[in-house]
């Protein structure tokens, strides 16, 4: 099944305002992606409605924030139930500095409903750093449920590589890079191989405009019958989407 693991609503100041969750699980439907996760900076707050266009157009969710560490390096954290994604974000928003955001300068910060009606607008500025550091976020959020992937870890800004100068060892379900093999970027200029130490490795969109929506997705390497939901709100099997990781390449295609 093709999954895509990183995509931004119209929540994120850095989304823009017409991906909301409707759309985004619309247009994703169309590209054939079947399990897909939200991922909005610091929040969750849109993953409601985010979970009921996904149950409409039978799409296996994923619900998740795009932590910023206070190392200000990007990880995914993905959940299957939608009340500790809820919980989480929650926790998460409180740790990021209380500097209120300024729609006009960063972009709007809006969650809405299944209609795409605006329903409230987060005060606090999204894209910064919450005071967790890397290894404790990793430790953190397992104990909410969450699988914990190191965003575009290839990428020149916000991401190990970047921040770090390595991929650091920690409990990740993966790696998300923006090219498998991924190299080490500065600047412009590709250097050598990344040390992956063999995580398994996936691509994700990191849509943040309709026209990303899709764009580079990933083969999940199980059926849709192992992987359905079967808990009592329509959950995935987070067992069975670990272990169909695990089957993804580790290094090179």
């Amino acid at each position: 099944m093709l999954a895509d693991f990183h995509n931004h609503s119209c929540l994120s100041p850095c989304g823009s305002l017409d991906m909301s969750p409707r759309v985004i699980a619309e247009i994703a439907a169309e590209r054939n992606v079947k399990v897909l996760a939200l991922t909005d900076h610091n929040t969750s707050r849109n993953c409601p409605a985010f979970a009921f266009h996904c149950k409409r157009l039978n799409i296996i969710p994923l619900f998740g924030l795009e932590v910023t560490t206070q190392e200000e390096v990007h990880m995914l954290t993905l959940f299957t139930v939608l009340d500790a994604a809820m919980t989480f974000g929650d926790y998460i928003y409180s740790m990021i500095t209380p500097f209120p955001n300024n729609p006009e300068i960063a972009g709007d910060q809006v969650y809405v409903d299944n209609d795409d009606n605006i329903i409230g607008e987060l005060e606090f500025y999204l894209s910064g750093a919450a005071a967790i550091g890397v290894d404790e976020l990793g430790t953190v959020a397992s104990t909410y449920g969450a699988l914990v992937i190191p965003a575009h870890v290839d990428r020149p800004a916000f991401s190990m590589s970047s921040q770090l100068g390595v991929v650091v060892k920690g409990a990740w379900a993966a790696l998300e890079c923006v090219q498998i093999p991924p190299y080490k970027v500065m600047g412009n200029i590709t250097s050598e191989l990344l040390e992956t130490h063999s995580y398994p490795l996936i691509r994700s969109s990191d849509a943040h405009y309709t026209e990303h929506i899709g764009r580079r997705p990933f083969n999940l390497d199980i059926s849709e019958e192992e992987l359905l939901p079967n808990g009592p709100d329509g959950e995935a099997d987070v067992n069975a989407l670990v272990q169909a990781l695990k089957m993804r390449p580790r290094d090179r295609w």
